[in-house]
């Protein structure tokens, strides 16, 4: 079993930048791929983007393409979201998953087995 912990959120004007964390523990040799996803207040929990853990391959949803970077450090267990030029709708709180299965072939928003917490990320006017 993977434990997920996300950190790095808080509050940026629009326009700025955060960088969030997530740092896995537990089984993560069974890591194949982390994604990043968010949840903003009254809307269903959308895909951001992924990482493969072996090859470090990354998938961005169009929203983000551009602005968005995800990155990995496979010796400290961790994946990055960079996040730049912040718009007020990039509020929510975000949350990285991993996929542990040996072998995956469907959607890049799909098929993720174990959850961070979550953190809060709000972008001011």
């Amino acid at each position: 079993q993977v434990q997920l912990a996300e950190s790095g959120g808080g509050l940026v004007q629009a326009g700025g930048s955060l960088r969030l964390s997530c740092a896995a523990s537990g089984g993560t040799f069974s890591i194949n791929r982390m994604g990043w996803f968010r949840q903003a207040p009254g809307k269903e929990r959308e895909f951001v983007g992924r990482i493969r853990w072996s090859g470090g391959a990354t998938y961005y949803e169009n929203s983000v393409k551009g602005r968005f970077t995800i990155a990995r450090d496979n010796a400290k267990n961790t994946v990055y979201l960079q996040m730049n030029s912040l718009k007020p709708e990039n509020t929510a709180v975000y949350y990285c998953a991993v996929d542990t299965k040996a072998s995956y072939s469907g959607a890049a928003g799909a098929g993720y087995d174990y959850w961070g917490q979550g953190t809060q990320v709000t972008v001011s006017p």
